[in-house]
């Protein structure tokens, strides 16, 4: 299937510039293409992903992906998307989030071989640019009337923006000319509101370089979940690619929990399965969506994806343990992951008589409510249950000697940190 043909099928395509153009020639060779990224942060989250995975998909079809960080870019703040000014970052501040970002980025994609990637920034191309040159080599190419029609642009009037933002779309234009002429760039992929960037490159390629130069844009459809909210946002914010920021369980969580309306999507943007293993999930989601066999499967791609193997076989057993109940079988570090988002409590490692404990920790409101549910079996410890109300807690509980769970009827955990 050609790379096209696929990307239609998976329903990834929202504009293209010259679509039997760019077809023809992705059927003729090998092309190289980029997507770039600008270091606003020092993770990327899965709202960042969705053009990445159609790099990675066109390089596996053997084409040779170049991903640009924004070195200069980045300290300049692409308008796209905002209704105002972004805060300019120091310099140190950009520079770290490069570092990060590439980082990530290494790990997505396959970096041995003739389609192996490459990694550029456009402020080695930029830094030693005076206004002067900027102004008269690339400036004169650009109409204000043409820029202020952009969206990007047209969208902000009323609110304003600086001159620094308006010429940001100059900035990713000499961006895609100097890929097209260093790089044999010929193709831009980017997400929807990108498409007002990747044009004016595209025009400032055909004033520099003639007008018969083969160069293409493409944009993917902006995601939104089934009931109408932004993708990849959830109650606790972003969902982000560094395990320090959201943990391979809570990723993996994430993914695992999408809504039977989004998930066959989901699966044919972000996985790598064929069209006949995503047809067949799609069939158990109509036939038997108690299982969520499909959402499963999603979640196991995805943490397997972006965190690796180790990290997705921690996911499941933190997940297993948790409907199980087995909390014993985690390490202190499984607990950190699990139980991020449940109530914690501290508590001392000095022994104390349990009633007296849950009490004090604020886990029960009173003595007599704590023997209440210490007879009636109510209260567990690490997974088993407790009912001697006169058991003397202490670090020896402890998972680690950091750790105790806590769970008062069938579902209701709380976690103890020991200091």
């Amino acid at each position: 299937m050609n790379i096209i043909d696929e990307l239609e099928w998976r329903e990834a395509i929202n504009q293209q510039t010259d679509a039997e153009g760019l077809r023809q020639l992705t059927e003729e060779k090998s092309i190289s293409l980029y997507c770039g990224v600008d270091p606003t942060g020092d993770s990327m989250h899965i709202g960042h992903l969705i053009p990445f995975m159609m790099l990675k998909r066109f390089q596996l079809a053997g084409h040779r992906p170049v991903i640009l960080i924004g070195g200069a870019t980045g300290t300049i703040g692409d308008p796209s998307g905002r209704q105002s000014e972004r805060t300019l970052q120091t310099m140190e501040q950009v520079q770290a989030n490069v570092d990060a970002l590439t980082a990530q980025m290494k790990k997505l994609f396959l970096t041995e071989g003739d389609n192996q990637l490459r990694m550029v920034n456009n402020y080695d191309w930029t830094h030693q640019l005076n206004v002067i040159d900027f102004l008269r080599d690339y400036g004169k190419n650009f109409s204000i009337n043409t820029m202020l029609a952009k969206d990007i642009v047209a969208n902000r009037l009323e609110t304003g923006i600086s001159y620094t933002e308006f010429s940001y779309q100059i900035l990713q234009s000499m961006d895609f000319l100097h890929l097209y002429r260093e790089e044999d760039v010929q193709l831009q992929i980017g997400g929807s509101d990108q498409w007002g960037n990747i044009t004016s490159g595209l025009d400032l390629i055909r004033k520099k370089e003639g007008s018969e130069a083969k160069a293409f844009g493409l944009t993917i459809p902006l995601m939104l979940k089934a009931d109408g909210t932004k993708f990849g946002k959830t109650a606790g914010g972003a969902i982000w690619l560094d395990p320090k920021k959201t943990t391979p369980y809570e990723f993996y969580q994430f993914w695992a929990n999408t809504d039977d309306r989004d998930v066959v999507k989901y699966l044919k943007y972000f996985t790598f399965l064929d069209k006949e293993a995503i047809d067949a999930l799609a069939e158990k989601v109509q036939t038997e969506p108690h299982k969520r066999e499909a959402q499963i499967t999603l979640a196991e791609e995805m943490t397997r994806f972006v965190h690796g193997e180790e990290m997705l076989a921690q996911a499941k057993k933190i997940t297993a343990a948790l409907f199980s109940g087995d909390i014993k079988s985690l390490t202190a570090d499984e607990i950190e992951q699990g139980f991020k988002e449940m109530p914690t409590f501290e508590a001392s490692k000095e022994s104390k008589n349990i009633v007296d404990w849950l009490v004090d920790i604020g886990i029960e409101p009173s003595k007599r409510q704590a023997r209440e549910d210490l007879n009636s079996g109510a209260i567990s410890m690490n997974g088993e249950r407790v009912t001697d109300a006169e058991l003397e807690v202490s670090a020896d509980h402890a998972i680690e000697g950091r750790f105790i769970i806590i769970r008062k009827g069938k579902k209701k955990y709380h976690l103890v940190k020991l200091s």
